[in-house]
């Protein structure tokens, strides 16, 4: 028999990580991790390692790696403490679906369950948020038990944990191991039943508000969503993550729904009576649509239709072909007067806003520092969104074209997400221009990691914007609960000299002159830039209690809703319906 090569099978369980197309992890050493690291340093020519400074941002920089590139991205945590710090990063994995693994240690086998140093019973901690969550039970097993966990993470679209005893990872196993990736492929979907397309364009062509409400599941169809829209005469209104989907410019796209969505998204929702749903399975649905409307429901997962409303029209297909065979139907349709008015609050909206992008106001409002980040920004720019007030000025700010990508903790919310998205995304995409942008509380969390972008030179513009309030919370109390404003409030922080204490460039904008100087300059900096935005306390319109129809609403507290966010140029879409039946 012949000689059989031997490896560590921490060694044998990064070639695993190679064969499946891997080109990085994010992690943070500890003692009970060494026999990895080990490997890591061994492997350093083929695997790129990059050292967070919490385990939790490297958690997230996993989870954001996955959402932008939908490929498998892996994270690593010690025993105890770093194994523990994993977890909010591997949830905001776990609710946007995406497939990561974390490779997690343990102390060795003959400290396990004696009390030890550092040492827990970390198998159950995984179980709520994990696809597959298993412990090496002998080295010989390693290399496949990460085979296997890839597998799961992707047939699953969520987390996988490995946890590996410091000594199996030192213990010399034969190096055989070959590994399932070649045999990955990705899944074929069912092609559309022709009975439900032809009902479903039935149903459109006798409806009189129709919409189309899609999803990140219709990624792939930002063309077959615009040829329905466009035969149909439909307007598009998308979840918060499907923006970019279609370009932001393109004007039968209203933008999103919900808390953080510009006005027209959100009003639309109401006086549909046909919504041809997409790849869609957000919590909030329920609450943002007429309940009589009916729905034509399309996705991959059957366990989705009719999760969040009632349907007519279940069709389990792929977006894409679901899309095109609506199209191909049927006569193209007359524009309706909902479809008239639709349009017409879309203008109404973006020309309100954009009348806001030559004020000159100290604290500066955010609609001319977001325009100017939208002329700076390249057609391949990439923008790390952190949680909070600025998810909502994102979404109704920023023109976002489709060649242009963008990622946020969505269903999870997390805070503290920008700094970490922004890694990953000069990490997977070194040659785009990288955006994190942040409101003070979200940076606050994980600003140690500007450490981690000057370590690796990454150029990237980190933007917080900082107004001595955390913001979206503020809201909620004040809007929502109606009770007195408890624990929302900051102490002023120059964040400009703290970027500049950690290595990056740091810029304090007060006007908006600042901000195009701050902006030119960063252009000749290698590594990354803090800027501090000093805005305004006034918080954005809110959408969620729309007080701006007094056909609806009582008189004064419509007027004192127009005053309060300087609205008097916006009409409700009671409005521009009355104009479009004439």
């Amino acid at each position: 028999m012949a000689d059989v090569n031997m490896i560590n099978a921490s060694d044998a369980a990064l070639k695993v990580l190679e064969d499946w197309g891997v080109k990085h992890l994010y992690g943070l050493p500890g003692g009970s991790f060494d026999s990895t690291m080990n490997a890591i340093y061994n492997r350093r020519d083929t695997l790129k390692y990059i050292q967070v400074r919490h385990e939790e941002v490297g958690a997230l920089a996993a989870a954001a790696d996955a959402k932008l590139t939908g490929k498998l991205a892996v994270t690593f945590g010690s025993a105890g403490p770093g194994a523990v710090h994993l977890l909010n990063g591997l949830y905001d994995a776990k609710h946007d679906h995406v497939p990561v693994l974390a490779i997690v240690a343990q102390v060795p086998t003959s400290r396990m369950n004696i009390d030890f140093f550092q040492a827990m019973d970390e198998e159950p901690m995984f179980s709520d948020v994990a696809v597959w969550n298993r412990i090496a039970m002998t080295a010989k097993s390693v290399p496949a038990m990460i085979d296997e966990a890839i597998r799961q993470a992707y047939k699953h679209s969520g987390v996988a944990v490995v946890t590996i005893p410091k000594d199996f990872g030192w213990t010399p196993i034969p190096d055989n191991f070959v590994s399932n990736a070649e045999n990955h492929v990705d899944p074929i979907y069912p092609d559309p039943d022709p009975k439900a397309i032809d009902e479903a364009v039935e149903l459109i062509k006798n409806a009189k508000a129709p919409m189309v409400y899609f999803g990140i599941g219709a990624k792939k169809a930002g063309a077959e969503l615009k040829a329905v829209a466009e035969k149909f005469k439909m307007p598009l209104v998308s979840s918060v993550l499907a923006k970019g989907v279609v370009e932001d410019e393109y004007e039968n796209y209203l933008g999103s729904t919900g808390r953080v969505a510009p006005k027209p998204g959100v009003e639309v929702g109401f006086g549909t009576d046909l919504i041809l749903w997409v790849g869609n399975d957000v919590p909030f649905s329920i609450f943002l649509f007429n309940r009589r409307a009916k729905v034509i429901q399309i996705d991959i997962d059957n366990e989705k239709l009719g999760k969040r409303h009632k349907i007519e029209v279940p069709i389990l297909a792929d977006a894409k072909k679901a899309l095109a065979a609506i199209a191909a139907k049927g006569d193209e349709l007359q524009p309706t007067p909902f479809y008239k008015a639709a349009l017409a609050d879309r203008k109404n909206w973006r020309d309100w806003q954009d009348s806001f992008k030559s004020n000159t106001d100290v604290p500066v409002r955010p609609e001319p520092i977001f325009d100017l980040i939208n002329k700076d920004a390249s057609d391949k720019a990439v923008y790390a969104i952190d949680v909070g007030n600025v998810n909502i000025n994102f979404m109704r700010l920023i023109d976002l074209k489709t060649t242009q990508k963008w990622t946020t903790s969505g269903q999870y919310a997390t805070m503290g997400y920008g700094i970490p998205a922004a890694i990953a995304a000069k990490t997977s995409y070194p040659d785009r221009d990288v955006y994190s942008l942040s409101g003070e509380g979200g940076f606050a969390m994980t600003v140690e990691d500007i450490l981690t972008q000057v370590k690796y030179q990454q150029h990237i513009i980190n933007v917080v914007f900082s107004n001595e309030t955390l913001g979206f919370i503020e809201a909620e109390q004040r809007d929502d609960s109606k009770q007195p404003l408890s624990g929302v409030d900051l102490i002023d922080t120059d964040w400009a000299t703290v970027g500049k204490g950690m290595g990056a460039k740091g810029y304090t904008v007060r006007t908006v002159d600042d901000m195009k100087n701050a902006l030119a300059d960063a252009k000749n900096v290698k590594g990354p830039v803090v800027i501090d935005v000093k805005l305004t306390h006034e918080m954005p319109l809110t959408t969620e209690h729309l007080d701006i129809d007094p056909n609806f609403t009582d008189p004064e507290k419509v007027k004192a809703f127009v005053e309060k966010y300087q609205a008097q140029d916006l009409k409700p879409f009671g409005y521009f319906m009355k104009e479009a039946q004439k």
